[in-house]
């Protein structure tokens, strides 16, 4: 009989027949017995980095043992972020290889640890940006667990209870997490759906919140793609209005679906100046380098910037700004913590908010990376784990 588990270790929880996952067939969801994990390194399949080029193949893998605090998850489907392209291709550093992208993660739980009392078996569950942290300093105490100098991310960080040495993301098949950094998936959003909410959601729903938009305030949005697409649904559900830049004239059509006020298709940078001191906050979701004063300078004095891209080698001209508008507050976002990242699934589930997606297979990933960076997507490519 097949296991997805290296060391068959697994016992019956019940002898009564129950709803869950039946670890002994890693991809079927059923009414069967379900068992509770007790150790073992977890069989893994995903599509792998091997080297910088951003081509990614097919690996077989091991994760390590569920822990006491641990839950294992049945991944079901993956998004694909420009973090995930960017990283793989060495754009932040040098990175260790083979690593396994993706941090936008939902699935079925399919085993929990002695201590966990969050999740049961068959529960849904995502999985955003960070897979552990010390949960004791004060960053952890207070929510903001991504400022946690022992925070692991969900790829590409040292683990040494891997037995990859690094942590490997949700393009794969199964994941092994702690319980404290995954959420509830609420039922009225589908699975595909909740994916891209794990952290294009968080990433532009945390500032956003933070600054307390209200009815009636004029939001500047910048980069209409996975990330920016959800800050414009997200601020029109907050009943502000919405000003969509993007540079991309072939867009402009599903982004006036969306409800904007107006498309700026920034083709040239004098585009901005009739917006000059327009906007109460803008929000820049730009993955690469962009003209960051020049936009900056439609936000009225005393208003907010906001930069949640995260793009090679990006730098901001300080010089630029002061000559451009030197009244605009300038911050950036890192993601947002657990509790918020739950925030931000009920927000949805009671607004309505939901992402674009392009369902894809596992087959399809190298081209859909092509996609991204063409800036192809409508508006976040979603992989099917089942296709693996």
């Amino acid at each position: 009989m097949n296991t997805l588990f290296s060391d068959r270790h697994y016992a019956k929880l019940s002898a009564t027949t129950e709803a869950g996952i039946s670890l002994a067939s890693p991809t079927q969801t059923s009414s069967q017995r379900t068992y509770h994990y007790i150790g073992g390194n977890v069989k893994t399949k995903g599509y792998a980095a091997f080297d910088e080029s951003g081509e990614l193949r097919l690996w077989q893998f091991e994760r390590r043992p569920v822990g006491d605090n641990d839950i294992l998850i049945e991944i079901k489907y993956a998004s694909i972020c420009h973090s995930d392209i960017h990283q793989q291709k060495g754009d932040w550093g040098k990175q260790t290889y083979p690593q396994v992208p993706g941090h936008e993660i939902v699935g079925i739980v399919a085993a929990v640890g002695k201590q966990v009392t969050k999740f049961k078996v068959g529960d849904r569950a995502g999985i955003g940006c960070m897979v552990d942290s010390c949960l004791e300093c004060d960053s952890c105490k207070t929510g903001l667990e991504q400022y946690c100098d022992t925070t692991l991310f969900t790829y590409g960080n040292p683990d040494n209870r891997e037995p990859t040495t690094i942590t490997q993301g949700g393009y794969s098949t199964h994941i092994v997490v702690r319980d404290h950094f995954a959420v509830h998936i609420p039922d009225n959003i589908s699975l595909p759906e909740a994916a891209p909410l794990l952290c294009a959601g968080i990433t532009t729903y945390s500032p956003l919140m933070k600054y307390k938009i209200k009815s009636g305030d004029k939001i500047g949005v910048v980069g209409i793609g996975g990330l920016g697409h959800l800050a414009v649904k997200i601020a029109i559900a907050k009943g502000a209005k919405v000003y969509a830049f993007t540079t991309t004239a072939e867009k402009e059509p599903e982004i006036r679906k969306l409800g904007v006020e107006e498309v700026i298709v920034v083709d040239d940078l004098r585009k901005l100046q009739p917006y000059k001191g327009k906007l109460d906050y803008m929000i820049a979701t730009v993955p690469e380098q962009f003209a960051a004063a020049q936009y900056a300078a439609t936000v009225k004095p005393f208003g907010y910037f906001t930069v949640v891209g995260m793009g090679k080698d990006f730098m901001l001209n300080i010089s630029n700004i002061v000559m451009s508008y030197s009244q605009v507050n300038f911050n950036a976002s890192l993601i947002g913590g657990i509790a918020e990242t739950q925030e931000v699934l009920e927000f949805c589930s009671k607004t309505g908010v939901r992402p674009q997606i392009q369902l894809i297979s596992a087959q399809q990933i190298n081209q859909a990376w092509k996609d991204v960076i063409a800036k192809k997507a409508r508006f976040r490519y979603v992989i099917d784990i089942a296709t693996i």
